[in-house]
Parts: structure tokens; sequence; C-alpha cells
């Protein structure tokens, strides 16, 4: 870590674990021996390469709280209190495996994270008061997670990124075969049904706020970094929060600041932007892949 970039630094060690961020998992983006799941330039790797994740990561875990049987997973297994950079760069080496990988380095980062989930079991309270078994890998759950990130997501992007190749539904399709992945049983395809997904969970009163919803609210709105990524991060939070729709506001106890924080966004998003844009990113790696890849068929295409 250099005294010329210590933000950029700080950001790619708690993204990535590494303050050059190139960590292993990074470097492997550029190898292997097909394509991956997703096209260069196509919704998802827009998206995902969108500064706007920065809020949508906060937004995902924000709605994910309000699944009871996700919160007592949280609650029993993780260690989110006592390391919450080290889940956080699983989650990224996850997402970024997936949408920039060949299909073998998305399918072994996802067996990583399914063979995690195996031990998360338990019993939790479920929305209608009656008590319920989980598993991390049960049907309901896998859905609502899938569900939570890719809703946050998208609506992070609409707000402070670019067009998407496609449009909204396009996201939401290729984002699919991320859902198929981790056995989510037929995940939506358009952004209309995704929608429709989410509140049905809420009209079903399948959703509550408890004190270990509101446990990780408080962490949330108070992680442990300081001096400027710290007031980053409050801007990014307030952001978050000014995205959710009401009825899972009022679920989360959490309010829309009276602060223009979407302008205010804009303003930490480009300082990160352009932190990060100083050395080589995880997309950068892939297309090292899908250069390799190229040349290699052209040259036995011409003999």
């Amino acid at each position: 870590m250099t005294q010329r970039t210590p933000l950029r630094a700080r950001l790619l060690t708690a993204l990535s674990g590494d303050p050059e961020g190139t960590p292993r998992w990074v470097r492997d983006l550029a190898e292997g021996d097909d394509v991956g799941w997703f096209v260069d330039g196509g919704a998802a790797w827009t998206v995902h390469a969108g500064m706007g994740t920065l809020v949508a990561g906060i937004r995902a875990l924000l709605i994910q709280a309000l699944h009871p049987g996700a919160m007592a997973g949280v609650h029993d297994f993780s260690r989110y209190r006592e390391d919450p950079i080290s889940r956080l760069n699983g989650t990224v080496r996850w997402v970024l495996s997936v949408t920039y990988g060949s299909r073998e380095q998305a399918e072994r980062e996802t067996g990583r994270v399914a063979r995690l989930h195996r031990r998360v079991t338990g019993e939790y309270t479920a929305g209608d008061g009656t008590e319920r078994e989980y598993s991390a890998s049960s049907a309901d759950l896998v859905e609502w997670v899938h569900l939570a990130f890719a809703d946050a997501f998208l609506t992070a992007h609409e707000v402070w990124g670019g067009p998407i190749p496609g449009g909204a539904d396009a996201y939401v399709a290729e984002w699919a075969i991320a859902g198929r992945l981790m056995r989510v049983p037929d995940p939506p395809t358009s952004e209309a049904e995704l929608r429709k997904r989410l509140r049905g969970f809420l009209e079903r009163g399948e959703l509550r706020a408890d004190e270990r919803t509101r446990d990780v609210v408080a962490f949330l709105r108070r992680p442990p970094f300081t001096g400027t990524m710290g007031i980053a991060y409050r801007v990014l939070f307030a952001a978050a929060v000014a995205t959710i729709p009401r009825p899972y506001r009022r679920m989360l106890g959490v309010h829309r600041s009276v602060l223009p924080v979407v302008t205010a966004t804009r303003i930490v998003l480009a300082v990160a932007e352009r932190s990060l844009g100083s050395g080589p990113r995880a997309q950068d790696f892939a297309r090292r892949r899908l250069t390799r890849l190229t040349a290699a068929r052209r040259a036995g295409e011409a003999a």
C-alpha cells in the first residue's frame, strides 16, 4: 500500500481482500478455456461493473434481513460483526467469479459457497409466528436472497448507472443463470416478474423484523470504517435506504434522509471510480481470457 493511493488500496482491500485488487481468484479470471456465462458488454457485465454496486450491496443486505430464516442463519453462523470484511470479500468473490469468470471458475466458486451453506441449518420464528426449520440451501431462502440481490443491483444501476444493454429485462434474464447455479427454483426472467416475486414474500406474510433484524440494520448503519471511507459509507447507506420501497423501510425502521443523497452519492461514486480506475479491474482480467481464446480460435481457423 503506497502513500499515493491510500483510498484505492482501502477500497480494494474492503472489496477483494487485497490492497492491489488482484488476489488469486481475480487473476484466475484470465484463465480458463471458455467465454463464461455472460458476454462482454452484456447486461450483467455492465451492471456489475458499475459503481452503483457499492450502494446495491448495502441495499441487498438490508432487504435480505427481512426474512427471518435468512436472519437466523446470519445470527447463528455468520461472523459479520467480528470479521465483516471477510464476509464482504466472499460475496464479492462469488459475484465477480460468476459474472466474469469461465464457467469452470463460476461453478467452482458456486460449489465453494454451497459447501459453506450445507452447515447452516437451524430453527426460526416465521412471519406468521410459527416455528420452522431452515437451511441456507432451502428453496425459499435461496430464492429470497437471489431476488433481493437482483432487485438491489438493478435498482442501483438504474439510479446511478448508464443504459443497460437490452434494458432491465435483459439483466434479470441474464442473472437468472446465477440463480440456477445456486439452485433457485425457476428464477424470474423479467423486471416485472422480479418485482412481483419480491412483493409475494411481503404479501404472504413471510417477512418480519425482529431484534436480529435491528441488530443487522444498526451494524450496517455504522460499520468499522473510519475517516474518508466512513463519511462516504454513511452517504452510501442513506442512498441505499432512499431506494427501498416504503413498506420495506417501515419494517426495517429506517427513513429516507431529507438531504440530497442521490446527488451526494454521485459525487462519492465518482471519487471511488477515479480511485479504482488507476489499475486493472475484474473485467480487465476476464478480457485477457477472451482475447486469448479469440486468438486461439482464429489461429485454428487459419490452420
